[in-house]
């Protein structure tokens, strides 16, 4: 029997993992830092060890006869403090990756993001790059780290493979379904520049797909893509969480107008000891224009995505409506 062990189980990508794998009749394990998390992958069937990413002794108890070790635990912040992506995306890959080695495990999948691509990419942009992090520490942190991946590389004994999502939707996805719909609830969400950025969206069963084709293929020491292969402008994205809440369309604003004023709120949440709702980099992301390409993986893996925007939009309808 096949046994997977995923870091950050309990969050939406690794929760899902879990799920699949499960139906797969593998046995899984994992660990979360959150004790909540933790708790509701055991719920869900795993065996699960609660704790911090670079406690090798914990990470031995959880890799130890693993097969498959998946790494998706990691900082996915706008912006935040350079110490905490450092010590848990590039330092957490690396504590991951050599446990995980020394313990005899045949495959890792290091979960990245298109992100390494940086904000400005050429429309088309392959797993060749350009890269750029765009002064952004989660770019940055995330490039760096599945670097970090490669260097543990051994070809038929330790294999690595990186995988870049898109933007990852779905019931439970906070930066891209829970978070939007709560700032829409509140009318503190706002589309720069007429909604006309893009979300390279990936629904996360269409994700999983690559990566158990990746894993089948044994792509060791290959990066790939995977998004839905489409790049849909902000304003239609969204414009499905707006129906959801009974809206027409969300509402839109300059982009330079959008900095300023999430600046000036983010002071003043601050002053009063509180997270700022939005941040400029998150304006950023939202600017964004050009589509990632996901031609390595459709020619060498196969890969093609099953779960169109309008099926995972209405499943996630579905599942606020119970």
């Amino acid at each position: 029997m096949t046994t997977i062990a995923i870091t950050g189980i309990g969050g939406f990508i690794g929760l899902r993992m879990l799920q699949r794998a499960r139906e797969r009749g593998w046995q899984v394990r994992g660990l979360d830092v959150s004790p909540a998390a933790a708790q509701r992958a055991r719920d869900a069937g795993a065996e699960v060890f609660a704790g911090d990413i670079n406690d090798a002794a914990l990470l031995a108890r959880c890799f130890a006869g693993a097969d498959i070790v998946f790494h998706t635990a990691a900082i996915v912040e706008e912006d935040g403090a350079r110490e905490l992506y450092e010590r848990v995306n590039v330092e957490g890959t690396r504590s991951v990756c050599r446990t995980a080695q020394a313990l005899g495990v045949r495959q890792m999948v290091q979960l990245s993001s298109v992100m390494v691509y940086g904000f400005d990419y050429p429309d088309g942009v392959t797993e060749e790059g350009p890269f750029r992090d765009d002064g952004n520490i989660y770019n940055e942190t995330k490039l760096r780290s599945e670097r970090v991946a490669m260097e543990f590389h051994r070809p038929g004994a330790f294999e690595v493979i990186v995988i870049r999502p898109g933007d990852v939707y779905g019931t439970g996805s906070v930066p891209w379904v829970l978070r939007p719909i709560a700032l829409l609830q509140q009318r503190l969400f706002t589309l720069p520049d007429g909604g006309q950025g893009v979300i390279n969206h990936v629904h996360v069963d269409n994700l999983l797909d690559g990566v158990f084709l990746a894993l089948e293929k044994n792509a060791g020491g290959e990066c790939f893509t995977i998004s839905d292969g489409v790049a849909t402008p902000c304003r239609e994205f969204f414009g499905y969480h707006a129906r959801m809440l009974g809206r027409e369309r969300v509402p839109t604003a300059p982009g330079a107008l959008l900095i300023a004023l999430v600046g000036a709120l983010a002071w003043g949440y601050r002053l009063f000891g509180r997270k700022p709702p939005a941040s400029a980099a998150g304006i950023h992301f939202l600017r964004r224009r050009g589509a990632y390409s996901i031609d390595k993986a459709r020619r060498q893996l196969g890969y093609v995505p099953k779960v169109s925007l309008e099926q995972g939009m209405a499943e996630i309808a579905r599942e606020r409506r119970r």
